[in-house]
């Protein structure tokens, strides 16, 4: 590994599904992801039975209502024992505590491990994030573990940067929201009348919570690269990456690329589908953007 102190044990950076990272990217780093799991219909999918983004939605958009679970502790024992076994430490990067039972699911089963095995390090991240937010510091791990930096040098600037992970977005449709316990079912109801768009972020305790509302899909698109603008005094140069997610609605997540690289001169931004997990709860048509920038 280059950089790598002599004698330094070598690590593994896992995280979750909900990271939305694609595929390729978890393949070309080596990264272990582990489920989170979601049912239609009494049918359970999530792992190696997944539905494909465009199915998921697709089946939302009929009216059927997904369920989410939580990481499946054996399921995570299972993952880090076997890299424990092949003798490497673990720097785990958690779905937001405030979103999910997942983060503590993960934090039990890593201190569970640590008492039984001698020598085991895993140290688990609350990344406070979600969807690509939580991709972005998976990302900012990575490029440092690449550079030769220790997992605990990445753990700390990981707890002394989080916070710095700016998360805006907005969504197509407030009924879902309100099923998540985020808008009153008055405000879904008068909000989708009259063509009501919400702008939220995620907050220091990693929650979802909106910062105001706009009129109509254009407006709120063009919203999200608004508060960027007003978030990135000082972060010019961290953000030569920015990630973007999106509800099955590619055409808007690269309409939004389209107006960073016109304001900020970023070229390189990352574009994929928010996850069943968390697209259960913002719906199809969801567009995300994460960035560094300045504290929530």
């Amino acid at each position: 590994m280059k950089g790598m102190v002599k004698g330094m044990k070598e690590f593994i950076i896992t995280t979750d599904t909900t990271c939305d990272l694609p595929d390729e990217y978890i393949r070309e780093h080596n990264l272990n992801v582990v489920p989170l799991y979601y049912s239609f219909d009494d049918i359970v999918y999530g792992e190696k039975n997944q539905l494909e983004p465009k199915d998921f939605y697709n089946k939302m958009r009929s009216g059927s209502m997904p369920t989410t679970m939580a990481v499946n502790p054996d399921t995570a024992r299972d993952i880090f024992t076997s890299l424990l076994d092949q003798n490497y430490d673990i720097l785990h990067i958690a779905f937001s505590s405030a979103l999910s039972g997942s983060c503590s699911v993960t934090a039990t089963v890593a201190r569970d491990l640590c008492e039984e095995i001698p020598g085991a390090n895993i140290k688990v991240i609350d990344s406070l994030s979600a969807s690509l937010g939580e991709g972005l510091l998976v990302h900012k791990a990575v490029k440092m573990k690449e550079a030769g930096k220790s997992l605990k040098d990445i753990a700390d600037w990981l707890e002394n940067n989080k916070l710095n992970l700016c998360h805006i977005f907005t969504v197509d449709d407030l009924h879902h929201l309100h099923r998540g316990g985020r808008v009153s079912k008055t405000t879904a109801i008068i909000g989708t009348l009259i063509n009501v768009k919400p702008i939220l972020h995620v907050n220091n305790e990693g929650r979802l919570v909106p910062i105001n509302n706009v009129r109509g899909r254009k407006k709120a698109l063009i919203s999200l690269v608004d508060h960027m603008e007003r978030r990135l005094p000082g972060f010019e140069n961290k953000n030569d990456t920015v990630f973007i997610s999106h509800g099955d609605s590619l055409e808007d997540a690269e309409h939004v690329a389209s107006l960073i690289k016109e304001r900020f001169g970023i070229d390189d931004i990352v574009i994929n589908y928010v996850c069943p997990t968390i697209g259960s709860h913002s719906g199809p048509g969801t567009i995300a953007l994460f960035f560094m920038g300045n504290p929530r």
